[in-house]
């Protein structure tokens, strides 16, 4: 790996590093499950621009958000310009050598643990 992207897992949290297919990939991860892990690939903004705008939607993101909800969904209009670099792959091959993942499954069923309690009245 790059110093480049050394520098970038060490100065954003949000940043993951993730290997598929013997290659490398850095970005911020989308949603990862049991069937398919999505990525932001950061290597593929072409332009300064680009990768700074990135960078600074994701900070907005990771600190404005409870970062449970994928960035897509968060920033909405905000980032649909960097669908270009978005990349699919399956999970079974995919490494996470660093960094968080969203996944909507973990979501649904944190929410789907609740309790109920039933009353039953004494009868004596």
């Amino acid at each position: 790996m790059e110093d480049s992207y050394k520098a970038l897992l060490d100065q954003y949290p949000f940043i993951s590093y993730i290997t598929y297919g013997g290659n490398d990939y850095i970005g911020i991860i989308q949603n990862s499950d049991e069937v398919i892990t999505t990525i932001y690939d950061f290597a593929a903004l072409r332009t300064l621009a680009q990768k700074t705008a990135f960078l600074e939607l994701a900070d907005q993101w990771w600190w404005e958000s409870n970062r449970l909800v994928p960035i897509n969904v968060f920033l909405k209009q905000d980032w649909a310009e960097f669908r270009i670099c978005l990349k699919t792959f399956n999970s079974k091959d995919v490494e996470i050598k660093h960094g968080p993942y969203i996944s909507l499954k973990e979501i649904s069923q944190k929410r789907s643990k609740r309790r109920s309690i039933t009353l039953i009245r004494k009868v004596s």
